[in-house]
């Protein structure tokens, strides 16, 4: 059996494709192309030499030595914050914005929480002259201040969303109700491994340069191409797919994956889909969703924005409904402490996203001789106002 998208853009019982009939042909044409495109030499050889000579890749693979001791094995981190735009996503955004090309769009809308995927997709927008639209709530517009103005530098039109709790998922509706008004010329850049098949999978097979690099930088260090545990953080699961893509069907690596714990599991305040969450549709995928007894969204908190997410992405549900990966919720207060100690040891600012994984390690027991791979997302210049409101040292 494979933890891998099926033929039918299911993952076990998690996934498929529920949009509006208005959408239908944007979905199916999008499902029919996307894996012709990614797979063609021409796109493969672009998509590569933009990694190489415009992102900075391969990012590399760093042995924390003092974050090791502290811990009791040895660690290495997976350094996507030194990434051209300082976040993971740039790897999914210049892969989608080949594709909408190769289909003939020329409109891009996306959504963003934290801000790195509107970043990331309004820089390849700028790269290939291409009109951009990016909906962002607007509670997020006011904690991620530096990255709103950084899209419009960008030339990236921004939209504040007033509905909701006005954060991600109200982000993702109105970008959706963009789509459905625009499905001709508009192709959706969705920022996570979320939303309707193709998109889970199209987005986990960009990011899966990661895990790529992971295996070969393994080789180079400890001449194995695989580790004990893979770590990462899941609000929509990009960064986390793309960690362990190449190891999912690997059961010698043990998958370790951190979501957002708000206030506490069961604060009311809280993102932690997978403990909490009941299977349903959101966005246009059946996965696992905060929702209250008439099936109603619960709206979702996290200090990072960009785990703020009521819904998982279907790859992430079966893990865990398999008991294939661990799943650990980790609290606001935990991650910003697990920000500043990395920070104090390794010299490294994570994003508050990244930082959930971090705060990981203390509710783990490792071995010493055990080898763990995390992956640090993003870098946290965006969310210093958010660490300095909540001083640990």
């Amino acid at each position: 059996m494979s933890f891998l998208v099926d033929k039918e853009g299911y993952y076990g019982e998690f996934g498929g494709a529920y949009v509006p009939e208005i959408l239908h042909k944007c979905v199916y044409d999008l499902q029919q192309n996307y894996l012709t495109v990614i797979e063609s030499e021409s796109f493969q050889k672009e998509y590569r030499q933009l990694l190489r000579d415009y992102v900075g890749r391969p990012s590399p693979l760093y042995h924390a030595k003092r974050l090791s001791e502290r811990y009791g094995c040895k660690i290495y981190l997976k350094r996507e914050d030194l990434n051209h735009t300082g976040a993971h996503k740039i790897n999914n955004t210049i892969g989608q914005i080949l594709i909408a090309r190769h289909l003939g769009k020329t409109r891009i809308i996306a959504e963003t929480g934290a801000g790195q995927h509107g970043v990331a997709t309004a820089t390849v927008c700028a790269l290939m002259n291409m009109q951009c639209v990016v909906y962002m709530g607007a509670t997020d517009v006011k904690r991620q201040h530096v990255n709103v103005e950084k899209m419009k530098m960008l030339g990236a039109e921004v939209v504040p969303v007033t509905s909701g709790n006005m954060t991600l998922k109200d982000a993702t509706n109105e970008a959706i109700r963009d789509w459905c008004c625009h499905p001709t010329d508009t192709f959706y850049i969705i920022g996570s491994t979320v939303g309707p098949h193709p998109y889970p999978d199209m987005v986990s097979r960009l990011q899966s340069v990661i895990s790529e690099e992971i295996k070969t930088q393994l080789q180079e260090k400890e001449g194995r191409d695989y580790p004990d545990y893979l770590m990462a953080c899941v609000g929509g699961g990009s960064n986390a797919a793309g960690t362990i893509y190449h190891h999912i069907d690997d059961k010698r690596v043990k998958i370790v994956l951190a979501e957002a714990g708000g206030e506490g599991v069961d604060s009311g305040k809280t993102a932690a889909t997978i403990a909490l969450g009941k299977t349903g549709i959101i966005h246009g995928a059946k996965t696992y969703v905060i929702q209250d007894e008439d099936g109603q969204i619960v709206e979702p908190y996290s200090i990072s924005a960009g785990l703020d997410y009521p819904g998982i992405g279907p790859m992430h549900a079966n893990l865990s409904a398999q008991q294939r990966a661990q799943v650990i919720p980790v609290n606001d207060n935990e991650a910003i402490a697990a920000g500043y100690e990395l920070t104090r040891l390794e010299g490294i600012i994570p994003a508050i996203e990244s930082a959930h994984a971090l705060g990981a390690l203390p509710k783990m027991t490792f071995k010493q001789e055990d080898i763990v791979v995390l992956t640090v997302s993003g870098r946290g210049d965006k969310d210093l106002e958010t660490y300095l409101k909540i001083k640990q040292i």
